[in-house]
């Protein structure tokens, strides 16, 4: 027990004595016109992107492109084996031959200027000029007595047969003009598929995805590769709508990506949503960046900083005069050797400077320093 008293007497601490003052650095409460800015984080996107698909079925002969590979305008990326597409092509070119000669054409070009010059026409007018002369010739040996009324009935039957054939003819040859023109068609789609066989790329990309190998049979609609066009990108962010005013089409933004350090890269919005998505109280804007090089890749994050024409008069502090307590943020007013300790409403961030909403006002002193120490009340000794 003696043990014990000596130990406890031995740990006591002796109460601590004030120190007086808290020497704190202060800084002014400033308001300066301040030019705002818009900063968001967003991604980027392709600024097209597309899933080139077979038009045709048939077994894959060739694959010219591969991942990442950059392709140009017309380039060729598939051959699908055209053998079976260019026997349809010479059975329908053949059936429009029959067509033309029916219409008495050579030429799959050639028109028919005049239906009465086609071949059945002419025949069927032939006869009827025939019928006719022969009709009138028989009347008038009639009206002379030569001849029998009998001869006389048999012509004009024939003449109004005549007749019939050659409107018949007129229309049969209408039909095969019609003929020709669906023919034509036949045959010009039947040359599309020809040419479909080769599947090439329909502007200036790179290669995606490859989903078709040599050998394998592809159906119309078959997926054969997925291209993406990267210049220029597409940067989506998202803007708070309080801002919405502030934001407009053909301002630059200032674009850097943690990939390239403090690099920055432009670009200009170029859409701007109608509308702003309840849940979150934003709208997307869009701007592109030219990417010539193909360095900035869609799916990427990227911080945006777009320059606006708004200007305010805002009442800046510094960054370190805030301190940031139980869910509120505070700052340190001195006043006649004492601290008043406000609670403020934060706005925008301006380099070393932070925008004050409310709380404060133009030429107020605030604390930089010792911020821990402070409290309404607790008395200061400002330092140089």
């Amino acid at each position: 027990m003696a043990l014990l008293s000596a130990c406890s007497r031995k740990a006591a601490v002796p109460l601590k004595q004030d120190g007086g003052p808290v020497k704190v650095k202060v800084g002014a409460v400033i308001v300066k016109e301040i030019q705002r800015d818009v900063e968001s984080v967003g991604t980027l996107f392709p600024f097209e992107e597309v899933i080139i698909s077979s038009e045709i079925e048939g077994k894959v002969i060739k694959v010219e492109a591969d991942l990442g590979d950059r392709v140009t305008p017309g380039q060729v990326l598939v051959s699908v084996s055209e053998e079976e597409q260019r026997y349809l092509l010479n059975q329908n070119e053949a059936q429009l031959r029959q067509a033309l000669e029916s219409v008495g054409l050579a030429n799959e070009k050639d028109k028919v200027k005049d239906i009465k010059e086609t071949p059945g026409v002419r025949r069927a007018q032939a006869d009827l000029f025939d019928a006719e002369q022969r009709y009138k010739r028989v009347r008038d040996l009639v009206q002379q007595g030569v001849t029998s009324r009998q001869d006389l009935d048999q012509a004009q039957a024939r003449y109004q047969s005549m007749q019939a054939a050659y409107e018949t003819s007129l229309h049969q040859a209408r039909n095969m003009i019609q003929e020709v023109d669906r023919m034509r068609g036949v045959v010009d789609l039947q040359r599309k598929k020809v040419r479909d066989t080769t599947i090439r790329a329909p502007f200036a990309a790179f290669v995606k995805e490859r989903t078709v190998n040599v050998g394998q049979f592809v159906n119309p609609n078959t997926p054969v590769f997925t291209l993406v066009k990267t210049d220029p990108i597409r940067l989506r962010i998202e803007v708070p709508e309080r801002m919405a005013p502030w934001v407009k089409t053909g301002q630059m933004a200032e674009v850097t990506m943690e990939a390239f350090g403090e690099r920055q890269f432009r670009g200009r919005i170029w859409r701007i949503s109608p509308t702003v998505e309840q849940s979150k109280r934003t709208f997307v804007v869009e701007a592109l960046i030219d990417n010539p090089k193909g360095e900035l890749k869609p799916g990427s994050y990227a911080k945006a900083r777009v320059r606006t024409d708004r200007f305010d008069r805002t009442t800046l502090v510094p960054v370190r005069a805030v301190n940031y307590v139980f869910g509120t943020n505070k700052v340190f007013v001195a006043k006649d050797g004492a601290v008043d300790a406000r609670e403020v409403k934060l706005g925008d961030r301006f380099g070393d400077n932070v925008e004050i909403v409310e709380g404060l006002k133009e030429g107020e002193q605030v604390a930089l320093t010792q911020l821990q120490r402070l409290d309404t009340g607790t008395r200061i000794e400002v330092t140089p």
